[in-house]
């Protein structure tokens, strides 16, 4: 990486959103259409099997109802909408928004940007999960340009010696189910804002692995971010990172 930072990927989180309900396809559209290089997203499987994308298993935050995702089939889960009312009110309620599947998503990425890489996080920490999802993203071709992150070690193990899939973990604290020798199993580890700026954060820094950060918001925080030799940065509202690294 030079000392500007030309080289950091710009991933958007949940798509774009500071600006659209998180983990939607008009999220991930405008993320696309704002030029970022990945955007994340979160995988859940319905009771049917079918893998869906929101952040918490419950859709009670963006949704407003209370469930589990897991005992919900498709057709229940297609009902409901992540407007995310508390966040946005009533700008996007109403406009046909519904918790989008991984195979539209990859869809989308597929017509308007084939190269595009993805930011895969497993929030269902099941193997079965894993299978059906890289079977998606090898299908339409994604697989070998995307990072697969969780906050499990199994999953990450698994996904690592299953697949070899590009993983991502955290540090061994946020970690459920860490071994001894879970770290051997990262390509490169994700550290949050808060971290960062902790006293703890030189443990993490110098274990010599490439380094997601996440989430810069603003000029102090990106400037921040390219300091500490970020290779990745995560944004909820990627406009001041793309502008500091001369993007728009």
């Amino acid at each position: 990486m030079n000392q500007e930072g030309k080289n950091i990927l710009v991933e958007g989180h949940r798509g774009y959103c500071a600006e659209y309900p998180e983990n939607t396809l008009i999220s991930y559209e405008a993320a696309l259409d704002l030029g970022v290089d990945a955007f994340e997203f979160d995988v859940w499987l319905t009771k049917d099997k079918v893998p869906v994308l929101m952040h918490d298993g419950n859709p009670m935050r963006t949704c407003g109802v209370q469930g589990e995702l897991r005992n919900m089939t498709f057709e229940e889960v297609r009902k409901l909408e992540p407007a995310f009312k508390s966040k946005f009110g009533d700008k996007f309620v109403g406009q046909g928004i519904k918790v989008p599947t991984l195979e539209e998503t990859l869809k989308l990425c597929a017509e308007k940007r084939p190269d595009f890489i993805l930011g895969v996080e497993i929030k269902e920490y099941t193997e079965e999960t894993v299978d059906i999802t890289v079977e998606l993203l090898k299908k339409y071709g994604f697989f070998d340009n995307c990072y697969f992150y969780a906050f499990n070690g199994r999953i990450i193990k698994y996904i690592k010696t299953r697949y070899n899939g590009r993983t991502m973990g955290y540090p061994d604290f946020q970690m459920g189910e860490f071994e001894p020798d879970t770290y051997s199993y990262y390509d490169e580890i994700g550290l949050s804002m808060k971290i960062l700026k902790s006293e703890v954060a030189p443990i993490y820094l110098e274990k010599g692995l490439p380094i997601h950060m996440y989430c810069a918001d603003n000029e102090e925080d990106v400037d921040f971010c390219i300091s500490k030799g970020a290779a990745l940065i995560t944004a909820n509202n990627p406009i001041p990172l793309m502008k500091r690294l001369g993007r728009l």
